[in-house]
């Protein structure tokens, strides 16, 4: 039956209050449904979520709902747009299917999964619905060097290559897996044989900060992240320690909690007090304007969260060379390579010693605008839905390069 007969007949509805038609099943006009799955409450993945929610939801170009725990950070940004669905493990079943029923319930256009556990339950959805997710990253015992596809490079263990031949399976029953970095995209079609057409690069989003650069030299320093091995904080406070490199007048402080902090405070020692430790925290964009530059010295990430916002903030930023932050930070970024005490220690002491960080800083503010703020990320998955329930490809890149 056509679209007309099927409207002759009666077989037609108009979605509550979104001036929708739908005919035989199928949405033909109005704004699309985007529904949003999470089963944690904090971290990169909750962070970016209700950024994209909110920006969609005030584009009035879709009706936007999250599903999942109450976000630790941001909740009030979600105002309405928030129904509590709990998934607290991976094998629960039961509470798998409770939050499909719910979700489907509230008829989606599309469902987009956020976080590992949260790809499981959307990917049982997509007979139904158009099912995208996001993978932010991969377990904490894949190296750098294996993630890139060297050859001779030690692997994780048999339970995270469990995971990833699970994650594999999950990226090929979804219609679109969508990866912040191009080398998270290279990583699953390359190491885990993903289609490279279910892949899709967009940018994360991170909120508009007020460019505070630096005034006059660097000196107060800010660590943000899990004090888990992976994170490198024992490999920045080596290198702080190092003979000329800390100026007596400069300051590190660190900011997140984990396994890894008696060891970190113990190291911490050594730089006399100039490292203070504030455990977890929620205004991380705030503690940023209160200092003068970002170090991140992990092992490994994606596209981590904290060095955008700090990109906004107008903060110059000391990093390692993994995954996509040489891309963030463009051309001439000051970059160790992951574990290396003494590459990292001279991009710190080339940093303390430079004249004039406040135009480093407003030269990467300028860089996060263009690339993360939400309304550009907004557009760029709005970009994605339409071409998916219009059934063409996904339009915003791939994941070459």
């Amino acid at each position: 039956m056509g679209p007309l007969r099927a409207l002759q007949a009666g077989r037609s509805h108009v979605g509550s209050g979104l001036g929708a038609l739908w005919i035989g099943g199928w949405k033909v006009s109005g704004r699309l449904r985007v529904a949003y799955l999470l089963t944690q409450d904090s971290g990169g993945p909750v962070d970016v979520t209700v950024r994209l929610a909110r920006a969609l939801a005030e584009s009035g170009e879709a009706e936007v709902r999250v599903f999942g725990p109450v976000p630790r950070r941001g909740a009030e940004a979600l105002g309405g747009h928030h129904e509590v669905v709990e998934v607290g493990d991976k094998a629960d079943v039961r509470a798998g299917r409770r939050a499909r029923a719910v979700v489907r319930e509230w008829r989606p256009d599309v469902v987009h999964a956020q976080d590992r556990r949260a790809g499981l339950v959307g990917a049982g959805l997509r007979f139904r619905h158009k099912v995208v997710q996001t993978y932010h990253g991969v377990p904490d015992d894949v190296g750098e060097q294996w993630f890139r596809g060297v050859r001779g490079a030690e692997g994780p263990s048999a339970y995270t290559r469990t995971v990833l031949a699970a994650d594999a399976v999950v990226a090929r029953a979804v219609h679109r897996t969508v990866v912040p970095a191009q080398a998270m995209g290279r990583f699953l079609s390359g190491r885990l044989k993903v289609p490279a057409a279910r892949l899709a690069h967009i940018d994360n989003c991170v909120e508009p900060a007020h460019v505070q650069p630096p005034v006059g030299v660097v000196r107060r320093l800010v660590f943000v992240g899990l004090l888990v091995r992976r994170k490198g904080l024992a490999t920045l406070l080596t290198a702080l320690a190092l003979p000329g490199v800390m100026p007596v007048d400069a300051t590190l402080t660190v900011v997140g909690d984990g396994p890894e902090r008696a060891k970190a405070e113990e190291l911490a020692r050594a730089l006399g007090g100039r490292v203070e430790f504030l455990g977890f925290r929620a205004d991380v964009p705030d503690l940023l304007r209160h200092h003068d530059a970002l170090v991140l010295p992990s092992a490994l990430e994606q596209q981590p969260l904290v060095v955008a916002e700090a990109m906004a903030a107008g903060k110059p930023v000391v990093a390692t060379d993994t995954g996509g932050v040489a891309d963030m930070l463009g051309p001439g970024a000051a970059l160790a390579a992951p574990g290396d005490v003494d590459g990292l220690a001279a991009r710190l002491r080339a940093l303390f010693e430079e004249p004039h960080p406040d135009r480093i800083g407003a030269e990467l503010a300028e860089r996060a605008r263009d690339r993360f703020a939400p309304d550009v990320c907004a557009r760029r998955h709005l970009d994605l839905y339409r071409r998916m329930l219009g059934g063409e490809g996904d339009g915003v890149g791939g994941v070459g390069g």
